[in-house]
């Protein structure tokens, strides 16, 4: 009886029991689907063990996909529950926990998971490599983000969620304010996805600097590929910073230290130190890859290339540099001195100059080009003035003295979505539509695909840009009801039916993959868009092998130099390929620290000792296997390559 009561809600809620019902329906409904269809054999040897990185790529974004509408549907209560005064659809715990969850989903399991997913599909065509570095450890970082996010997704059904806010702060984040094991999801659930994507930084840091095709210089690399190495660069630095943080909070919470305490020598303030020294560096692992989206998609549909190259890769190198010295502004109301917080000002104010860069960069891309409003293309116009409005609001909370106005109330929250959607959700909806092609031999309906634009921009204008206001007058942030008197419910009332429109949107770009799977032509081509890098130049779909003979570049945009300069890409011949195994062990060393991670949670100890031995068993198994990979001869790549109509082009 004592399990029950310890895995019980602490706030039983009948949204949460119908939140069971319906994962319990969902499980044995895919079970049973697999079973009855045969696939078992075919998701285990295909996907679940796959160490290819477009597969792998893929899977990170059906993750992304799911956890946008996990997180949207967040957002959806969140603002129905302000949408009127005194409204009482969440109560006050209740909101505390969907606030918490909807940053922490968006942020780790939404936005990283999507940045990750394109960067595994697109880094190793654009270099014209066949893989990555350790294909191995590339499976283990997916499957470890996976398993954090499923550990954190079970908390609001198994033991409570977490409700200290997607920074939790100390000291509510102690036991004496959170004494349900929510917060212990939160510290297990974020290590344990935080291993894996340190694992992708490292193994993509070595990709990009060790498997780059012949003739790629550094200053040739396609602008995404140089926003992804500086992106992985960042999370080598900044992630073992997290780790370490919940590692002590972990320790504060379940072992009876005092790192984050008020009393016993503990400093509260260390953790919002160490939270934002790897908190602002990580808004710019988010929105770095976001630019390099932004400038392969403007440079193609303008059908120029990229203005101002080298302008374009110092300002990212100066904004990676910049990120590790702005932290303290997300906290200038906590007590620092006016010296700390006039340095911390001006760092954050410099850091606009390298953006600022990139924004007329793009616009001089787009100067006198032929422009092609697509889909990608049309979320990345609508970016630039969305983003400046967010970008111009940051540098008003930048001022130290200005920010002990707006800095707990909406408008920060107005300012924080301002960037974060149109500079990375765009981003991933206009990088996923315009790769999808590449991915899947079809390009999404573009009619529906604009549809979906509209629903989103206007929804999102009227959903944020409300928030300015009402925090301008005194709404503070993560209040759960308000007054009828304060005045805030016409503008509240607008944010909810923005809202709305944004969920039509997203609905309608579910949709739209539905209706393409079944209605798009197949017969696009290997470069539906006229594309300018390395990614457009093998087939679709991409073979395992990627490139049957390795390209040797010569310019910035090798592909678009091969087809309008002669350039020749393809200069060898077909040979044998070597490539790496399938394996399960990254899937089952997941599985085993999901355990963990849970057993922790619950202080389940002899259930952490025992998956503690199977996880460093699995390790030492993997050192002292022999697994020399396997080749495809060189009949089979000319074989499938007849398919597909030639090798080179």
């Amino acid at each position: 009886m004592e399990f029950f009561e310890r895995f019980a809600i602490p706030h039983p809620d009948p949204m949460i029991y119908a939140s069971m019902v319906a994962i319990v329906l969902v499980s044995i409904a895919i079970v049973a689907g697999l079973t009855y269809f045969k696939k078992w054999g075919y998701l285990w040897n295909e996907w679940l063990t796959t160490t290819d990185h477009k597969r792998i790529g893929i899977m990170y974004l059906i993750s992304a996909l799911v956890m946008l509408f996990r997180g949207g549907a967040d957002a959806v209560m969140m603002r129905l529950q302000l949408s009127s005064p005194e409204m009482e659809f969440l109560n006050a715990q209740h909101y505390n926990e969907v606030f918490t969850t909807h940053g922490v989903v968006m942020i780790f399991f939404m936005a990283m998971p999507f940045v990750i997913g394109l960067m595994n599909y697109v880094v190793p065509l654009q270099i014209g490599a066949r893989d990555v570095a350790f294909p191995r450890l590339n499976a283990l970082s997916f499957w470890l983000f996976f398993a954090g996010a499923m550990l954190f997704n079970i908390s609001f059904v198994i033991g409570g969620s977490p409700d200290a806010g997607w920074t939790n702060y100390f000291p509510l984040a102690s036991n004496e304010f959170s004494q349900s094991v929510g917060v212990n999801y939160y510290m297990w659930a974020l290590q344990i996805s935080g291993i894996g994507t340190l694992m992708t930084g490292i193994n993509f840091v070595v990709t990009i600097f060790k498997m780059r095709a012949p003739g790629m210089k550094l200053m040739k690399m396609p602008m995404f590929t140089w926003s992804a190495l500086i992106t992985n660069v960042i999370i080598v630095f900044a992630f073992p910073v997290l780790t370490v943080a919940l590692l002590m909070g972990t320790f504060d919470r379940q072992f009876g230290t005092s790192f984050f305490a008020t009393g016993n020598g503990g400093m509260d303030m260390y953790w919002a130190n160490l939270f934002w020294v790897w908190g602002h560096p990580e808004v710019y692992i988010l929105i770095l890859p976001a630019f390099g989206i932004y400038s392969e998609i403007i440079s193609t549909f303008s059908q120029r290339n990229l203005y101002g190259y080298k302008s374009m890769v110092a300002s990212m190198v100066l904004i990676s540099l910049l990120s590790f010295f702005v932290w303290v502004h997300h906290f200038f109301t906590m007590g620092q001195g006016a010296l700390t917080n006039s340095i911390f000002s001006i760092t954050t104010m410099a850091i606009a100059i390298p953006t600022g860069i990139k924004i007329f960069n793009w616009l001089l891309t787009m100067w006198k080009g032929k422009i092609r409003f697509t889909v990608p293309m049309l979320y990345s116009v609508a970016f630039i003035p969305l983003f400046t409005v967010g970008g111009v609001t940051g540098v008003m909370l930048a001022m130290a003295s200005a920010d002990y106005q707006y800095h707990n109330t909406m408008f920060l929250v107005a300012h924080f979505h301002n960037t974060i959607i149109p500079g990375v959700v765009y981003a991933m909806l206009a990088g996923l539509t315009y790769w999808w092609p590449k991915m899947f031999g079809f390009i999404l309906n573009e009619r529906i695909g604009k549809w979906a634009f509209w629903f989103n921009v206007v929804g999102f204008v009227l959903a944020f840009f409300p928030m300015y206001i009402t925090g301008l007058d005194g709404q503070a942030r993560r209040m759960y009801t308000y007054s009828e008197s304060t005045g805030f419910t016409p503008l509240n009332m607008l944010s909810f039916v923005g809202a709305g429109l944004m969920a039509i949107a997203f609905i309608l770009i579910a949709y739209n993959i539905f209706y393409s799977i079944k209605n798009s032509p197949r017969n696009v081509g290997d470069d539906p868009w006229n594309a300018r890098s390395l990614e457009w130049a093998t087939h679709n779909p991409v073979p395992e092998y990627n490139f049957a003979i390795e390209p040797e570049v010569n310019s910035s945009e090798a592909f678009w130099d091969h087809k309008k300069k002669k350039h020749t890409l393809f200069k060898g011949k077909i040979d044998k390929i070597h490539m790496p195994n399938n394996s399960g062990i990254p899937i089952i060393m997941a599985g085993i620290l999901f355990v963990f991670g849970f057993s922790f949670v619950f202080s389940i100890w002899p259930a952490v000792i025992i998956a503690a031995i199977a996880f460093f068993a699995c390790m030492m198994y993997s050192s002292f296997e022999n697994d020399q990979g396997r080749y495809i001869s060189a009949d089979e790549v000319k074989e499938t390559e007849e398919k597909f109509g030639g090798a080179s082009k």
